[in-house]
């Protein structure tokens, strides 16, 4: 099948998977990544469709969603693109990045991860859409959902965490910049992801200094 349709597919595969998922993680968010990926790949060499099926595939099955469980999403993503007839090479290579793509697997051994210029591609567009405007909102939407404090001054971020420890936290939503959005800027692979996250990373540290004058009744 001509790559093309097998693109065309699977957007209309995710899509109908997502139609009900949380805010920040919804088809919306799969669509951004992919217009990201694109984006980065004008200034990198990659193979266009495996950044677009990583792109994709990459939140099929968020573990935060089932319970922890890391295995769904390559599953769902092995039987759509063996039915799509897509050569077992790229199969392994879009399953590989779905694997490794998160923040939390970051975390690991790095002997343990990984690694592609594909895969590097993907991981910087779905982290660009963590942080900025978008990544603010996420952030919230996601604590609203898990019904998180907004802010405790009393409970401080955690810079030290292994991935477990980061897989059952339930800190309030603004540690979260501290222990996530914070650290993507400096974690960017490619010189277009280091670009564009320099100037969300800076909305973010203002929105902070906001937030605090706010919470302290200074403005």
């Amino acid at each position: 099948m001509q790559q093309e349709k097998v693109i065309e597919n699977a957007i209309k595969f995710v899509k109908e998977i997502l139609k009900n998922a949380e805010g920040g993680h919804d088809w919306f968010h799969i669509d951004r990544v992919l217009k990201n990926a694109i984006l980065i790949s004008k200034e990198e060499k990659v193979d266009p469709f495996i950044v677009s099926l990583g792109a994709l595939f990459h939140d099929i099955a968020d573990p935060k969603f089932h319970h922890g469980d890391e295995t769904i999403g390559p599953k769902i993503t092995n039987a759509f693109l063996r039915k799509q007839q897509v050569d077992e090479v790229v199969i392994n290579h879009v399953l590989n990045i779905i694997k490794h793509i998160s923040f939390k697997n970051s975390l690991e051994d790095p002997k343990e991860i990984f690694n592609s210029i594909e895969l590097k591609v993907v991981q910087d567009a779905d982290r660009l859409d963590a942080i900025g405007a978008i990544g603010i909102a996420r952030c919230f939407n996601y604590g609203g959902f898990k019904n998180r404090t907004l802010y405790n001054p009393e409970i401080l971020p955690n810079l030290n965490m292994d991935k477990e420890t980061y897989k059952n936290s339930t800190a309030p939503t603004i540690n979260h910049f501290y222990e996530k959005l914070l650290l993507l800027k400096d974690k960017m692979n490619t010189k277009s992801g280091k670009k564009i996250a320099l100037s969300r990373h800076t909305f973010m540290l203002e929105y902070l200094n906001q937030f605090y004058n706010e919470w302290n009744g200074i403005k």
